[in-house]
């Protein structure tokens, strides 16, 4: 596909239903993503994480097993393809190639909030082509936490294993168009949580999973948490770019005073990890293998990634995204190699070197980072 605008953006607003509001949405963060530089100026505290390295790992390098159960499903490598897009015509292509790499690799694969193609079911396939383009490995549907009737129809909708309830009230506080009503959510997602028989997982989108909430979610049923922290896509920075177009300066500033508002990754992780006993995704900033192995190394049972991916989904094949998806498999297996991890599980049981500002943020919030590092 040749590089250039995804969308005609001819039609008003006056023009639309909320609907169509919703699918215009949806490709206007994919330009955005792809145009503008939206990454957080703040890291995702993974560069304070350190392996002591093992001359002697007496290990095979290509027996090395990366097989990991998730969420009671086999997947061939702790990463998975993060929730990105659908809910428009043109996204389509995007989540068939991205399904495409999920089954060739064997790897679990999310899609984007399936509200769109709720209101508007001839936008099913632009989701449902996930399932038929990936039919053996593990599907993560999507929704929102308030969307508790929709709920079923959105794990039925992609024959989805797992669904993924989004929060985000940073990117609603800033979209012009935004809900900030959060009144009654966590009673929500526990009725999301009995409507449906499949394991349910919250997922943040940018600005990571404190301790206390992970409790709290822990205690309605919620197995899993993505803990979609700081470090990676700034959405706040999307919808930064998204107000400007509408010219309206007030949610503009807004969107750039909180540009790196959040919580690390790492930190995010540790910190649901600390407190609860739920099963963690690393998702947020994570750009290399190494980056995956250290999310491993505190625990998360896997790393997603979206970003990276996304340019070679949209004007590439779903070969450019096999490569780089390999790119982060070698770099893991090699992290893997060098501390003398035979399986994924050893990763946890490896001692770390914490420093700088991830080692005063567990001070800070009481977290003994000794243990941390020690991989008790």
């Amino acid at each position: 596909m040749v590089e250039g605008r995804l969308y005609d953006d001819s039609e008003s607003d006056d023009d639309m239903s909320e609907s169509s509001m919703t699918r215009r949405r949806k490709i206007e963060h994919i330009e955005i993503c792809l145009e503008e530089d939206v990454q957080c100026q703040r890291s995702t505290m993974f560069e304070d994480i350190e392996f002591v390295h093992n001359a002697l790992p007496e290990i095979d390098k290509n027996k090395i097993d990366l097989n990991i159960n998730f969420f009671g499903l086999r997947a061939s490598a702790p990463l998975v393809i993060a929730a990105m897009t659908g809910g428009h015509p043109k996204t389509k292509s995007v989540n068939q190639k991205l399904a495409s790499a999920a089954e060739e690799l064997g790897l679990p694969i999310g899609v984007g909030s399936q509200r769109a193609a709720v209101e508007d079911p001839s936008l099913a396939d632009t989701f449902t082509i996930v399932r038929e383009s990936a039919p053996s490995v593990p599907v993560i549907a999507n929704i929102g936490a308030t969307h508790v009737t929709e709920a079923p129809e959105a794990v039925s909708m992609i024959d989805a294993d797992i669904l993924a309830v989004h929060l985000n009230p940073l990117q609603e506080a800033i979209q012009p168009e935004g809900d900030c009503n959060s009144e009654g959510t966590l009673e929500s997602i526990a009725a999301i949580v009995d409507s449906v028989d499949i394991p349910v997982i919250i997922k943040e989108t940018g600005a990571g999973i404190s301790s206390d909430v992970a409790k709290a979610l822990e205690e309605v049923g919620i197995v899993g948490v993505d803990v979609g922290g700081l470090g990676g896509t700034s959405w706040a920075g999307v919808e930064y770019y998204r107000a400007q177009k509408e010219e309206d300066d007030l949610r503009a500033q807004i969107g750039l005073e909180f540009w790196d508002w959040g919580i690390p990754t790492a930190l995010s992780a540790i910190m649901v990890l600390d407190s609860t006993e739920l099963d963690v995704i690393a998702t947020g900033g994570i750009r290399s293998g190494l980056d995956i192995a250290k999310a491993l190394s505190l625990g998360a049972t896997a790393a997603g990634i979206a970003h990276p991916l996304l340019r070679p989904a949209v004007y590439g094949s779903s070969l450019d995204v096999v490569v780089e998806l390999e790119r982060f498999i070698e770099g893991l297996r090699v992290a893997m190699y060098l501390t003398g991890s035979q399986k994924v599980e050893d990763l946890s049981s490896k001692q770390l070197i914490l420093s700088g500002k991830l080692v005063e943020s567990l001070k800070s919030l009481g977290i003994d980072y000794e243990k941390v590092a020690s991989g008790i």
